[in-house]
């Protein structure tokens, strides 16, 4: 009596695990955000599965049919871009699910914020620069609590990755320039990561806004800010990390002394 809530991974039909894809081939019945998810993939589902588009569905109406497939004895797959975990409004789904007496088994993807790292080779943690990235996203129609305005958590001037903000560029920009961003901070802006559309663009905080414009970005973008997406940074001995040092000492190597 459960629902898989599989992650499909950030739109390349193989960037989803090899248990997500297994329990895809596996389930009677597939749910899934046809507007988010590859179609490539879902082609994946056994042929006599029932495929639903969930796109023009209410919570409840998901829900309902969820839990009627459930009751029958199917296999059940709903199945969300990414990973759950990030945006995925799946704590909904299982408070109703819950009511009805069903659970969930969470199957992690691979989230749109590491493949746009990937798209553009970069690290999103730099030894000596900053080690810690921040996923949120800018107030839009759905409020921030009021500790967690982008304003705010900027002000510790780590890598940013910004979730559901395309259209709220100058927002952005002005935040980061309150929390005293510099206007030649890095950014890159990575559209339908890992889809053949995929769409790379380099910017600055100051330029961002015009870019974004000018490439006619308005959705499915992850935005990455911070001195970590320097496309120059890799020249910078000073930025190595420890691990591969010579005369760093380890658990599997005896380090060298200078």
């Amino acid at each position: 009596m459960k629902v898989y809530i599989i992650g499909a991974g950030p739109g390349d039909p193989d960037l989803i695990t090899v248990k997500g894809l297994r329990l895809l081939q596996e389930a009677d019945v597939v749910l899934y955000t046809d507007s988010l998810v590859n179609e490539e993939l879902i082609a994946r589902a056994k042929p006599e599965a029932e495929v639903l588009l969930s796109a023009g569905m209410s919570l409840e109406e998901m829900v309902g049919i969820m839990a009627d497939r459930v009751r029958a004895g199917k296999m059940v797959a709903r199945v969300h871009t990414g990973d759950p975990s990030m945006f995925g409004a799946i704590m909904e789904q299982a408070a109703l699910l819950k009511r009805e007496g069903i659970g969930i088994e969470v199957v992690p993807g691979v989230s749109s914020v590491f493949a746009s790292a990937a798209a553009i080779g970069a690290e999103l943690t730099i030894p000596e620069l900053t080690q810690t990235v921040i996923l949120t996203r800018v107030e839009g129609r759905t409020p921030m609590p009021e500790r967690e305005q982008l304003r705010d958590l900027a002000k510790h001037h780590c890598t940013l990755a910004l979730f559901l903000s395309a259209t709220l560029t100058k927002k952005v920009v002005r935040e980061l320039t309150e929390a005293g961003w510099s206007p030649q901070t890095p950014v890159a802006v990575v559209q339908r990561a890992s889809w053949p559309d995929q769409v790379v663009v380099r910017s600055t905080l100051e330029r961002l806004d015009e870019d974004m414009r000018v490439n006619g970005i308005r959705k499915h973008a992850m935005i990455l800010a911070g001195w970590a997406l320097d496309p120059h940074i890799h020249e910078n001995d000073a930025y190595r990390s420890k691990l591969y040092d010579a005369t760093f000492t380890h658990g599997y190597r005896k380090g060298v002394k200078p």
